[in-house]
């Protein structure tokens, strides 16, 4: 039987144990960074992830695995940001950066627990290809909002757009890590 919960929380777990590290190292550096440069970030990542699908290869010894470890991260780093607004220098500690990261996280999950209850865990049966690419979609429609200074006519915002770069992004790791268990 498959535990989509546990293993919902074990790739997390490794998500927020290398944020906790990269915290250690740099601080909340990223502070400074506007949304839209976050929104950046994730492209980059995804871009890459999508290089290497088509390519086969990647010259860099890093896998997709630690670019999408790194969407959920800049993701959640995004949620922080819209949350808090940037700032001009560190102005945050390590405690209140992972309490806020475990919010957005726990928020941005209960979002997927809810999701998968009703599509019935139809990302199961995706190709890690097709989070690629809804990521890639989810940070166009992001850039456009930005562009439009945050304002949608019917759609979902900036926040819901991270929030589903963070969840794709985990359905991937999780396919990666338990490649044995498919539809």
């Amino acid at each position: 039987m498959i535990d989509t919960k546990q293993q919902f929380e074990h790739v997390i777990a490794v998500c927020r144990q290398l944020f906790a590290n990269k915290l250690k190292d740099y601080g909340a550096s990223w502070r400074i960074l506007r949304p839209q440069s976050v929104t950046d970030q994730i492209l980059i990542k995804a871009k890459r992830i999508r290089s290497i699908e088509e390519k086969g290869i990647s010259r860099i010894n890093e896998g997709i695995t630690s670019e999408f470890i790194g969407i959920v991260n800049y993701g959640i780093i995004g949620l922080i940001q819209l949350e808090l607004g940037y700032s001009d220098n560190v102005d945050i500690g390590e405690t209140e950066v992972l309490s806020l990261y475990d919010k957005h996280m726990t928020e941005t999950k209960e979002l997927m627990y809810d999701k998968n209850h009703d599509y019935d865990e139809a990302w199961r049966s995706m190709r890690i290809s097709s989070y690629t690419d809804l990521i890639l979609t989810k940070i166009y429609r992001t850039k456009q909002i930005e562009e439009n200074e945050g304002k949608t006519i019917v759609s979902e915002g900036i926040a819901a757009n991270y929030m589903d770069m963070v969840n794709y992004s985990l359905f991937g790791l999780i396919k990666l890590v338990y490649p044995e268990i498919e539809d």
